[in-house]
C-alpha cells in the first residue's frame, strides 16, 4: 500500500488519530494497539472513543503508556480479584433491596451505577477534566431523550466516562449537562468520523464483531440483549464504511468473547496479541510508501 500523495509530499512526521470502538470486554484488544505505537515512537495527536474505547482512549491521553494500561487492566481485572469484590460492593444494597422487589415481581433486575463504577475503577491518576489530558480526547454519548450522538471533549472527565458506557440493561443512564446519556456505542460505536480534518492519518480499532456461538441455542434473556446490542453496533460501522473509511482499520480477533467477560483480560489479551504486528505493518507502509 502506497502511501497518499499528500503525504509523500509531507516534510514532517504525519499527524496520527486514533479511534476505539465499543465492545465491553473485547474492548481490552485496544491496549495491544496502543503497545504498538508506543514501541513505533508514535503518539496521536487526538483520540475519539466510545464506551470501553473511551475509557481505554482517557487513559491512554491522561499519558499512561500501553503497558501500564495492561498492567492496570490486569491488576485491577484479575490479579487481585478486587473487580467482582468491588462491583458487589458498590452494588449490595441496591441488589439486596432490589432482590426483595423482584421477588414480589413489583421491580425489574437491578442496574449498575455507571458513575460510581467509572470513580471506583478508573486509574487514580486520571485528571478530573478533558483539559487536563495530555492528548485531546472526544468521548461518544447518546442523548436519550434526543436520540442522537453527543461528543463531549471538555468539562468534567469521568462523567462523561461514565455516559459512554452506560449500556442499556446494566447500567443507569448519566444525568449530565441537562441531558440524559446512554451508552455511546449505540449511535456512533467507532467514532473515525470524529477524527477526519485533525490528522493525516486516522487509525480506527473495531472490535464490533458478534462473539462466536453455537448455532441453533437459545440465549437468556440478557445475554439475548447484549446480542442485540452488538448487532446494531456491528450493522453501524459497516454503514458508515461504505461511505467512508479510516485509513487504517484493524479488527483484532476477539470475537469469542462476550460483552462482560473482563476476568478473562489474560486471554483476550493473548487472542488479540497478532494485532500489534499487523498495526506496525500497517502504520509503517503507510507512512513509509
Amino acid at each position: 500500500m502506497r502511501a497518499p500523495r499528500f503525504l509523500r509530499r509531507l516534510r514532517r512526521e504525519p499527524r496520527i488519530a486514533l479511534a476505539l470502538g465499543s465492545g465491553g470486554a473485547r474492548g481490552l484488544a485496544h491496549i495491544l494497539v496502543l503497545e504498538a505505537l508506543d514501541e513505533l515512537g508514535v503518539k496521536p495527536i487526538r483520540i475519539a472513543g466510545a464506551s470501553i474505547g473511551a475509557v481505554i482512549g482517557a487513559a491512554y491521553a491522561a499519558g499512561m503508556s500501553g503497558k501500564e494500561i495492561r498492567a492496570f487492566a490486569i491488576d485491577a481485572l484479575r490479579a487481585r480479584g478486587g473487580f467482582v469484590r468491588r462491583l458487589v460492593s458498590l452494588q449490595f444494597g441496591v441488589v439486596r433491596e432490589q432482590f426483595r422487589q423482584i421477588i414480589t415481581f413489583r421491580a425489574p433486575p437491578p442496574q449498575f451505577d455507571a458513575l460510581r463504577i467509572a470513580h471506583e475503577f478508573l486509574p487514580r491518576t486520571m485528571p478530573d477534566k478533558f483539559e487536563q489530558l495530555e492528548i485531546p480526547l472526544q468521548v461518544v454519548a447518546t442523548d436519550y431523550w434526543a436520540r442522537k450522538e453527543i461528543v463531549l471533549d471538555s468539562g468534567p472527565l469521568r462523567p462523561a466516562l461514565a455516559a459512554s458506557m452506560a449500556i442499556p440493561g446494566l447500567a443507569r443512564p448519566v444525568a449530565l449537562g441537562g441531558r440524559v446519556l446512554i451508552d455511546g456505542g449505540a449511535t456512533n460505536p467507532l467514532p473515525f468520523d470524529l477524527l477526519r480534518g485533525h490528522a493525516d492519518i486516522v487509525i480506527a480499532v473495531d472490535i464490533t464483531r458478534s462473539f462466536d456461538s453455537d448455532r441453533g441455542t437459545i440465549p437468556d434473556p440478557m445475554e439475548c440483549l447484549f446480542m442485540i446490542s452488538h448487532i446494531m453496533a456491528h450493522t453501524i460501522v459497516n454503514e458508515k464504511l461504505k461511505s467512508s473509511a479510516p485509513d487504517i482499520l484493524l479488527r483484532p480477533k476477539v470475537q469469542a468473547f462476550k460483552a462482560l467477560e473482563f476476568l478473562r483480560v489474560a486471554a483476550i489479551l493473548r487472542a488479540a496479541e497478532p494485532i500489534k504486528t499487523e498495526a506496525k505493518q500497517k502504520l509503517k507502509a503507510l507512512i513509509e510508501g
